[in-house]
This record gives C-alpha cells, structure tokens and sequence, in this order.
C-alpha cells in the first residue's frame, strides 16, 4: 500500500474513531445533565487537535507504519475517557483528559527522536539497569495505596514508575535475546526424552523469577509481578522455540505463586475471594468489590443499561481495576466483545509488525510491546471476569491513570517505529538474491 494511501486510511479511522469516542462523551454528559454537554465540548477539541497533530507528526515522520493502530488506540482512549467521566465528572474525568494530551505529547516525542529503533539496542544494559531501577523504586520511596506499595509521590503527584519500567524491560530482553538467541536454543544435553540447553542458560530465567517475587514480596502487588515474569518468559520462547524454557517457567511460577500464598494473606484472601466470591462471610467486605462487578456485568445484558443510566459507580475502584465491568453494565455484552475485538484487533497487528520487521531485534521488540499489552489486558480482565484471581493493574487505554496511558502512548509509538523501518527498509534476503541473479 502507498505511503499517502496508508496514512488517508489512518485519517479516515481516526476520525470514525474520534467521532464514536466524543459521541460517547457527549452521551455521558447528557445523560448526566444537558447543561454538562456545554462542559465537555473543550474535552472534544482538545481530544480532537491531539489526535490531528499526532497523525500529521505521522504523515510526516513514519509514512509507512501501519495505519490502525493509532486510531484502534484513539478508540480505546475516547471510550475509555468517557466511561472515567461517567463515573467522576469533576475529578478523575477532567484529570483523565489532561493525561491523554500529556500521553500524545509521548507519543509525538518517541517517534521524533527514535528515528532508528536499532539504536536502543546499544543502551540495552542502560535500559535493562534502568527499568530494574524503576520496578524496585518504590521499595523504599514508595507510598502503599489499596495495600501494594507501587507509587512514588513527588512535588504533590504521583506515579507508578513500574509502567515505565516495562518499555526498558522489553527493550533490554529483545536485545539481549537477539543477541543469544542461537546460543539459548542450543540442545547440548538430554534429559529423559528431552533435549535441553546448558544449565547456565536457565540464569536470565531465574534472575527475572527472583525480580518477580522481589515485587510481589516488598510492593505486594502480583498484577505487576505475574506480568513481567509472563513477558519474559513468552518472550524466550519466542527468540529459542524451546518449550523447556517455557515447562521450567512454569515452574517457577507455581513455586512462586505458592510462596505467595503461604506467605502474604492478602494473597489468601484473593484466591478466597476468587473460589468462593458470594460467600456471606465475605459479600458484606473483602468480596463486595468483585461481587458488585459480576452484578454489573449480568445487569447489562445484551446491550446494556445505556451510557449514564447504569450504576457502575457503586462498585469500588470502578475507574480503575474495574473499568470493564463498568463498560460491561452500560455497553452489555454488544459493548464489550467490541472492546476485546479492538485488544484483538491491537494484538493482530503488533504480531503483523514483528513479522515483517527486517531484523531480529525488531521482530522481539514489536513481539514484546505487543505481549505487553496482550498480557496485560488478559490479566485485567480474567481478574475482572473471575478467571482469575484479580490483580490490581490498568487496562490499557482505558483505565484511569497517568502513568499507564503515558506509557501506553510511548509503547504503540515504538511500535509504529518499527512498522515504519520494516516497510522502508530493503530485505537483505531479496538485496542478496537480485546480486546473485545479477551476477549470474
């Protein structure tokens, strides 16, 4: 597809997406009271000249990178936006716009100064240092809220320094992986049935299992612990195609996930909540949060309550940890499948991105930007739906947070970078064969 063909599609969905997420917006504030849509139409344009100048700063600077992913991305962060100012029109709402301009900022900013994503390679121990550094930041400068200790207070804000800390991680194991990968796939020993790689390369397996339970034991929060293990860990997989590696990870996390229960009762009392959800004894308290979210979601329906005549806004946390249900009492089941068909959507195309990279590392890197938010988002929402025992993380886009949507901007920035150089750059492969033809 033609550069200018590629970014008029891009400008085409965009809009589309920018009309359903005010739309939603517009809805919120009507159904609230008619005199609130005066209010939000200054959210509108800010939104909408947001979204304009980072697609002209893409017109301009990554003519070739893929065209759904900034709108899928717009889409997610208008409705999402919509359903936060639903839930606190004066506080979290107008907050929420402000850190959507600041993530845009993020986004225009990597893509102007990562013209070459093959450059991060170089500062892959910086970067692996640095989000080490991040992840463990607030073991002694972090403030506990809702019982983990993930944020660091600073001039009277707050963030969550774990959320960047991620992007430094999947930079450093994409180059650290490309760099190894032959070496870590190497069967030298055999084990029963099994051809297995030299013990010593299980060490990064190890080390990123001790800095999983080093976060889930001093922060107390599992969401981030069970993420960066699972990134790592089908990151590996990915590079070497040994299932061993992923049969030993497993593992590790069964003996860290039995640590945890046996060590920490708010571990305890999760897995309860998560077996025995309506029991009498825990409905009242620990449980009412995750009860009041499977009462939201069965009340929506099929097509739900409509925007602002449901009652997300009983549920603890609803802007947060519980968006989904939130979006599921008022969308119904239509709404939310549409939701997880955008994620889908998100996710096809990331892998679509690490297919056609030209490079190693940038097969890894756009394969862990894109796990990142596939794991991320299937965490959230298996906690949220009781798959799984629930963990307190963001969904991205969607939630309430600075931190998150910041570093969700830098991340599909990244990864449009990688879109761009895949489609512009020439295939040795190709180059290689037209020489040898050449020759001939």
């Amino acid at each position: 597809m033609p550069a200018s063909r590629r970014r008029n599609t891009e400008l085409s969905l965009l809009i589309l997406a920018l009309i359903v997420g005010c739309g939603a917006l517009a809805l919120v504030a009507v159904a609230r009271n008619t005199d609130r849509l005066a209010k939000v139409i200054p959210f509108m344009i800010v939104l909408v000249v947001g979204y304009v100048a980072a697609h002209l700063v893409m017109r301009r600077f990554a003519r070739e990178a893929d065209p759904l992913i900034l709108p899928l991305a717009a889409l997610l962060n208008t409705v999402g936006l919509a359903v936060v100012y639903r839930l606190s029109p004066k506080e979290f709402g107008p907050t929420q716009v402000s850190w959507s301009v600041v993530g845009l900022v993020f986004f225009v900013a990597t893509l102007l100064l990562v013209r070459d994503f093959k450059m991060l390679a170089r500062f892959k121990y910086i970067l692996g240092f640095t989000g080490l550094g991040l992840l463990l930041l607030p073991v002694p400068f972090g403030t506990t809220v809702n019982g983990a200790k993930l944020w660091i207070q600073f001039a009277g804000l707050s963030f969550q320094p774990g959320e960047l800390a991620k992007i430094c991680l999947v930079i450093f194991f994409a180059a650290y992986l490309a760099e190894r990968k032959e070496l870590l796939a190497i069967a030298s020993k055999k084990v029963l049935a099994f051809h297995v790689p030299d013990i010593k390369h299980f060490g990064p397996l190890l080390v990123m299992w001790g800095v999983s339970l080093a976060v889930m034991f001093y922060e107390k929060d599992l969401g981030s612990s069970l993420l960066f293990f699972s990134i790592f860990l089908v990151m590996l997989y990915i590079a070497t195609a040994r299932f061993v590696y992923m049969a030993f990870g497993f593992v590790l996390f069964f003996i860290g996930a039995y640590i945890g229960h046996q060590v920490f009762s708010h571990v305890q009392l999760r897995v309860r909540i998560w077996l025995d959800v309506f029991n009498p004894e825990l409905i009242g308290g620990e449980s009412y949060q995750m009860a009041q979210s499977l009462f939201a979601l069965a009340t929506g329906g099929l097509f739900g309550t409509g925007f602002g005549q449901g009652r997300p806004d009983i549920i603890p946390a609803a802007e947060t940890d519980f968006v989904f249900a939130a979006l599921g009492e008022e969308l119904g089941l239509m709404g939310t499948v549409a939701i997880l068909m955008i994620f889908m959507l998100v996710i096809a195309r990331g892998l679509r991105i690490a297919v056609r990279s030209r490079d190693d590392f940038g097969q890894l890197l756009a394969m862990g930007l894109t796990v990142t938010i596939g794991v991320q988002t299937f965490i959230i929402l298996g906690g949220v739906t009781r798959l799984l025992p629930l963990t307190g993380i963001t969904l991205p886009f969607v939630s309430y947070g600075g931190s998150s949507l910041v570093s969700n901007f830098i991340l599909i920035a990244l990864l449009l970078r990688v879109s761009h150089q895949g489609a512009v750059e020439p295939d040795p492969a190709r180059t290689a064969e037209i020489l040898i033809g050449g020759r001939g």
